[in-house]
């Protein structure tokens, strides 16, 4: 068995609407008040710079996000469940695609929750709005095996790679203030 490499977190994800990000055992993806829930227990997996897979503990999928801005979970791990992490000036914590954003304007689609606590479609969350930020709660941290990405990455990664990602205007962000 390899060894497993990866420096991830089990965290709860707290949506600034009042909603811990929750995903059922049948993969349902929506938000809980109930904050002792286990279904609002997150994996977070770095798979790249600032780049992590979000698994259900208790469910054991990953979130993905289609081309339509639509969440779903994923049995598999895929490029669709790669999300960028960034910090906001709030402190506050925004997901967004790596594979998808809006055409014309290149403006990024985020993981969001609505004020009802529903999952938002990624196109219409703006990181400026409640909807897409979230508190990360740490509960533990764990050693992860990098998710196996079956063969896909390799189409993923002719189709177009967009400039290059600058790096929060090359200040490193310290992720532990809080």
């Amino acid at each position: 068995m390899e060894k497993p490499q990866l420096k991830g977190i089990v965290t709860r994800l707290f949506s600034q609407q009042g909603f811990y990000l929750q995903m059922h055992p049948d993969g349902t993806i929506d938000g809980s008040k109930d904050e002792n829930s286990d279904y609002t227990l997150f994996n977070l997996i770095p798979v790249g710079l600032r780049v992590v897979a979000i698994q259900g503990v208790k469910a054991g999928f990953y979130i993905g996000m289609n081309g339509e801005g639509f969440l779903y979970s994923s049995e598999m791990f895929t490029p669709e469940c790669k999300f960028k992490e960034s910090v906001f000036e709030n402190y506050y914590v925004i997901y967004s695609s790596i594979m998808y954003r809006q055409q014309e304007s290149g403006r990024a689609w985020f993981l969001g929750l609505t004020k009802d606590g529903q999952v938002m479609k990624g196109n219409r969350v703006k990181k400026t709005k409640p909807s897409s930020h979230f508190l990360p709660r740490p509960i533990e941290v764990c050693m992860y095996r990098e998710p196996s990405l079956h063969e896909i990455e390799e189409k993923q990664r002719s189709r177009k790679s967009s400039g290059t990602p600058t790096m929060n205007g090359g200040k490193a962000v310290n992720q532990n203030s809080t």
